[in-house]
């Protein structure tokens, strides 16, 4: 008996791996309950397992003093004495008190102790491994559903997917293997309870570093994460290094990075954009696909306008606002997308009731947009004040075109350098009548 008891606690080390110490330890609490319970013993006693040989011996312990009250706590001096003469007022000397018949009732309260004690070892080493994988992932392999959990068997123990954390429409089969988002690991009176997400932000996140080396190590970073899970994510990125490429070194060669982690998620569309210092170049970046003409801050709102090409207004806002709402999300801006016409339209009203000015860009921006082909970014707002020699000075320094708008009659005419320069060389006027005929003929 005592050899299967070992064996016993070297099995339960190697393959529970609960330490042989925890059990021995059960094993005395249980006998000392069993002796308790079986044989009536208040005193104070303790049980001693070999752990070498699988012996047990109980002991009483009583307390040396003068006069005995209780004969089941105390001996006296005299009888301590005589057992060992060193023994002294106050010390503790154990009697060795293992009945004959310490058996099989003993031996079953024993077992449902041990038991228990094993199996509070087996949840405290289980929690304790898996509170290391909170806000991580782990593959499991689905045993089964019902109506509000799937459950996946994560090896050790079996953790459940919420209905409300499953990506929409997926739909798994018994022993199909998902990677799921540990979001919490509770330590219930029934043992560990394990909570897993497919839908979390941070499933993506991981999914991009186990994939991607460059930012498992840091080269590239994740900034920020907008999904709408089983459709849409944005993700944008930033390379600490100025020689890689983020969105390159994420999508990989030919899309092969991305497309597993597309195939993971079972075809969620993914949108890597490129982060910016720069909000206005940020935003641009995360309305990808569509073009971004101009963004207009309003610090004060916390939000922004952003103007794009009639063309591609449905494309920014995307199918039923999804482009522009991730693109919020990604960004944390407020974002109200208008077309170019219906902007200009707007900032022409306010213009004209003076809620807003006309803005003349800095020298070195109209440089540095000028060509041949597009007008110059000046708006003339009051021409009659601005003098003839100051205009045709000003038109012989750029070699390029000029847009000249009136604050009404001009606000749709275009009159171009060569326009102005072709005019000039054909009549032979002073300065000022050729300006004040020109303009006249604008106006007509």
């Amino acid at each position: 008996m005592n050899k299967d008891m070992l064996n016993a606690l070297d099995v339960l080390e190697k393959e529970k791996g609960i330490s042989k110490e925890i059990v021995v330890n059960a094993l005395e609490a249980a006998l000392i309950s069993a002796y308790k319970r079986n044989y009536g013993q208040a005193q104070n006693v303790e049980v001693e397992f070999n752990d070498k040989t699988g012996d047990i011996h109980v002991y009483s312990v009583k307390e040396v003093v003068d006069m005995v009250f209780d004969s089941t706590l105390e001996v006296s001096i005299e009888d301590a004495l005589e057992k060992n003469k060193a023994y002294e007022l106050g010390d503790k000397i154990r009697f060795e008190v293992t009945p004959k018949d310490f058996g099989r009732i003993a031996a079953q309260t024993a077992k449902q102790v041990i038991m228990q004690r094993i199996r509070e070892a087996e949840r405290s080493i289980i929690y304790d491994e898996f509170i290391a994988y909170e806000n991580d992932i782990l593959t499991g392999v689905v045993e089964r559903q019902d109506s509000r959990y799937i459950y996946v068997n994560l090896g050790k123990i079996e953790s459940v997917l919420p209905k409300q954390e499953q990506i929409p429409g997926e739909e798994f089969q018994a022993h199909d293997r998902i990677k799921v988002y540990i979001t919490k690991v509770d330590n219930t009176s029934k043992g560990p309870q394990i909570y897993v997400s497919r839908s979390h932000p941070d499933l993506l996140k991981r999914l991009f570093e186990q994939e991607i080396p460059e930012i498992y190590d840091g080269v590239v970073e994740i900034v920020s994460i907008a999904r709408e899970a089983g459709d849409r994510s944005k993700v944008a990125v930033r390379s600490r290094d100025v020689n890689v490429d983020p969105v390159g070194t994420c999508v990989g060669p030919r899309g092969q990075r991305v497309q597993t982690i597309v195939n993971e998620l079972r075809g969620e569309n993914m949108d890597i954009v490129k982060w910016d210092e720069e909000p206005s170049v940020y935003i641009a970046n995360a309305l990808n696909p569509a073009q971004v003409v101009h963004v207009d801050f309003h610090p004060a709102e916390g939000s922004c306008t952003v103007v794009v090409p009639d063309f591609q207004l449905s494309l920014a806002i995307g199918k039923k606002g999804q482009n522009a709402r991730l693109a919020a999300k990604l960004t944390g801006f407020k974002i109200d997308i208008k077309s170019e016409s219906d902007y200009n339209n707007i900032m022409a009203k306010k213009i004209a009731s003076g809620e807003a000015k006309a803005v003349v860009p800095e020298e070195e921006e109209v440089e540095a947009t000028r060509t041949n082909s597009e007008p110059i970014e000046h708006l003339l707002a009051n021409p009659e004040n601005i003098s003839v020699n100051d205009y045709i000075e000003e038109l012989e320094e750029t070699e390029s075109e000029e847009q000249l708008n009136t604050k009404e009659e001009l606000a749709e005419d275009v009159l171009t350098a060569d326009d102005v320069e072709d005019r000039i060389a054909e009549v032979e006027l002073d300065p000022e009548e050729d300006y004040n005929e020109l303009l006249e003929d604008h106006q007509d």
